[in-house]
């Protein structure tokens, strides 16, 4: 029997629901009504009854948010529905357009509310509860990863105190919510918690950590929870999802935060909930100057549409809702000397301008390298070595260079080079363009590029695949007989020397390298066997043909479904394609043609990667037309109507020209419309669409 009375279980679960209640109030509300040792005194006791009582001890209960042994690596998992970037506006005209797209694409006269949150800088993090002994327990923690496939770092998640591991019945019932959920949020690092790491890592003799951000992506990627959970991360919620379908459980978003926050989860205070987009400059007005005060780095306002109903008719593009925006404040700035410029190549050639600053620390940053872009903008900006210059942090991440503060007293005119800096031979310009570039594809700087480029979260998703062992892959160090006298000496070999080397790695090979044990080399194997299976439009963003980004790569993997046909297809064919106009059907074609690069793909297909898709276009029966969608059309999403036309081999465009064939035009159809008129094309209205389609 337990004190006062209570049997041993009875006291053990009223320890766990009071250090929770303790938990909430100072980690989510920064509220605390106990002193430490007082927390500590609760904790002391509930931990002494479980190691007495070790069948009483659960995975959910306080005591175990920092687990045992450090993780091997961590598993991939699929994403209920994608972890979407957001578009970005940096003035009030932008927010305005995106308003009156917002509002557009609504029928007419529904009123539209707008939530706004504080864009906090950290990452994001998927959260899942499952069913537990009257509750919910947290089941598993996933990262963002490439949007689509995260990682599951459950264990670190565990350590976070701002995240509840569970949740009792009443709560849940009290929210009407199910014992299963999922919640998404940001997590980041304190500005405290960021200093006393700096002090650690300098004290250890390491380079300080950039930023916040950084540090906290680096620590809830580490293997060992018990340093996640000295470094006292947070966790800000803000999504509440239906646990397997991905959608929003309640009916706004203002309900979901208010929900969040009585389930027990950190939620930031800063929001507000606004009839208008001025409400929301309002909003934006008041919180920028909040950057200096709080104790977190943000760096923008995030604005969604509030009604989840509107959300769902709104939809998504291929990389961002439609119905949320971020609007990004404006860029920090600093002066600082510059010390020289290094010219680097990138996987198509491209070389690019970077600037070597005199360290300068900008809005939580320490900058150190900014970009020039090309031999022309540095001409624009007239910059020499050993000029104080401008520099801003664009939208508070990518630094760049402004202008020249200050002409330096023995200030050096920068020469762009005439040949490559890595393999020497001769750049080209072609006409038209301002980028100088090698066009040797053995170019040891462009190989190295095109192997990070192929195994980048957002294209192949090869983790371990990094700048480290890159550098390694491609300069072996191999002891040998000298052909003279037979004395060993040490040369530099590659293993690898294009993309498809990568398939035929074995772990002898890895094991030979720097710091490279089993698990590691058995990890990475493992990582190139899976990206096999990645797809048709991953591979073709692999391969790095200019011009072809990530919807382009998936537009052309379901317009040929394989890549023979995409490798064999006419210029008049690849233009079909929706996006794809001359420019990019003609870089398609001169990559194709290059031998080198068809033996490529048979590598990489005799390796077992997959060069096929599931083809999207059943019919060629709008083959040769082009549409234009206007308006809100009765049933139809734009999306839905824009996916009808391109699977009967149709191609939508944006604007209205003498080329459009159809404009397909709902209600308060604007300016689109009013061109058709004007230059006599067709009008559609939806039920004309579906007409055309053969629809019943």
């Amino acid at each position: 029997m337990a004190a006062d009375g209570l049997t041993i279980e009875q006291e053990v679960a009223g320890l766990r629901d009071e250090l929770r209640h303790h938990e909430y109030l100072y980690y989510g509300l920064d509220a605390p009504e106990l002193t430490d040792a007082q927390y500590d005194a609760l904790m002391n006791r509930l931990k002494a009854l479980e190691a007495e009582h070790p069948e009483l001890t659960t995975a959910d209960s306080p005591t175990q948010r920092v687990g045992g042994k450090p993780a091997d690596g961590f598993q991939k998992v699929a994403h209920s529905r994608p972890m979407l970037s957001l578009d970005n506006a940096y003035n009030q005209e932008e927010l305005r357009a995106w308003d009156a797209r917002v509002r557009g694409s609504l029928p007419a006269g529904d009123p539209v509310r707008y939530t706004c949150e504080l864009k906090l800088d950290g990452l994001s993090l998927a959260l899942h509860y499952g069913p537990g002994r009257n509750g919910a327990s947290l089941v598993r923690g996933l990262t963002r990863g490439d949007g689509s496939i995260g990682e599951d770092v459950t264990s670190n998640v565990r350590t976070i105190r701002s995240i509840p591991l569970f949740i009792p019945a009443g709560k849940l019932k009290t929210a009407g919510l199910p014992q299963r959920f999922e919640v998404r949020g940001e997590c980041v690092m304190p500005q405290a918690a960021f200093a006393k790491l700096n002090q650690e890592r300098e004290a250890a003799g390491q380079a300080p950590a950039a930023n916040p951000r950084n540090a906290a992506a680096g620590t809830i990627r580490t293997l060992e929870p018990n340093i996640v959970a000295q470094r006292r991360l947070d966790f800000y919620a803000y999504f509440l999802l239906e646990s397997e379908a991905g959608a929003m459980l309640l009916d706004s978003q203002a309900a979901a935060l208010a929900t969040l926050g009585q389930l027990g989860m950190r939620v930031n205070p800063q929001v507000a909930t606004v009839d208008s987009i001025e409400g929301v400059w309002d909003f934006i007005q008041r919180s920028e100057p909040l950057r200096d005060t709080l104790s977190y780095e943000i760096d923008g306002i995030v604005i969604k549409v509030d009604a989840a109903q509107q959300q769902r008719r709104l939809g998504f593009t291929g990389k961002a809702p439609r119905w949320a925006i971020a609007y990004k404040f404006a860029a920090r700035a600093g002066v600082t000397r510059l010390n020289g410029v290094l010219f680097q190549v990138g996987r198509t050639g491209k070389v690019t301008p970077v600037a070597d600053l005199q360290p300068v620390f900008i809005s939580g940053t320490t900058v150190s390298r900014a970009t020039l872009h090309n031999a022309d903008e540095m001409a624009r900006l007239g910059v020499r070595i050993g000029d104080s210059v401008s520099v801003e942090r664009g939208g508070d991440v990518i630094p760049k260079i402004t202008g020249v503060a200050a002409r330096g007293p023995d200030s050096i005119e920068i020469v762009f080079p005439t040949d490559c800096p890595v393999c020497g031979t001769a750049l080209i310009k072609e006409p038209g363009e301002v980028d100088w570039r090698c066009v040797n594809a053995s170019c040891p700087a462009r190989i190295r590029e095109e192997l990070i480029h192929f195994g980048a979260r957002g294209v192949m998703n090869i983790e371990g695949l990094g700048e480290a062992m890159v550098a390694q892959l491609l300069g072996q160090t191999l002891e040998e007989a000298s052909e003279e006298d037979g004395s060993p000496r040490t040369v530099r070999q590659p293993l690898v020397r294009s993309i498809a080397d990568l398939y035929e790695l074995t772990k002898e090979q890895l094991l030979a390298l720097d710091r490279v044990g089993d698990k590691t080399a058995q990890a990475l194997l493992d990582e190139i066997e899976r990206s096999k299976q990645a797809g048709l439009a991953r591979v073709l963003l692999g391969l790095g043909i200019r011009f072809v980004g990530e919807r382009t790569a998936g537009l052309l993997a379901a317009r040929f479904g394989g890549i023979h046909a995409l490798m064999d297809a006419s210029e008049e064919e690849l233009i079909q394609v929706n996006e794809v106009g001359t420019k990019v059907a003609e870089a398609i074609r001169e990559f194709f043609a290059e031998a080198r690069n068809r033996e490529l793909v048979r590598r990489l297909e005799a390796s077992g990667v997959v060069m096929t898709a599931e083809k999207r276009v059943t019919t060629t029966v709008l083959e040769g037309l082009t549409f234009v969608l206007t308006g809100t059309l009765p049933t139809l999403t734009r999306e839905q109507a824009k996916e009808k036309i391109e699977a009967a081999g149709g191609k939508v465009s944006g604007s209205v020209s003498k080329k459009t064939s159809y404009v397909v035009a709902g209600d308060e159809a604007g300016s689109k419309l009013e061109k058709a008129e004007q230059l006599g094309v067709k009008v559609l209205d939806e039920a004309g669409l579906l007409g055309l389609l053969g629809a019943d």
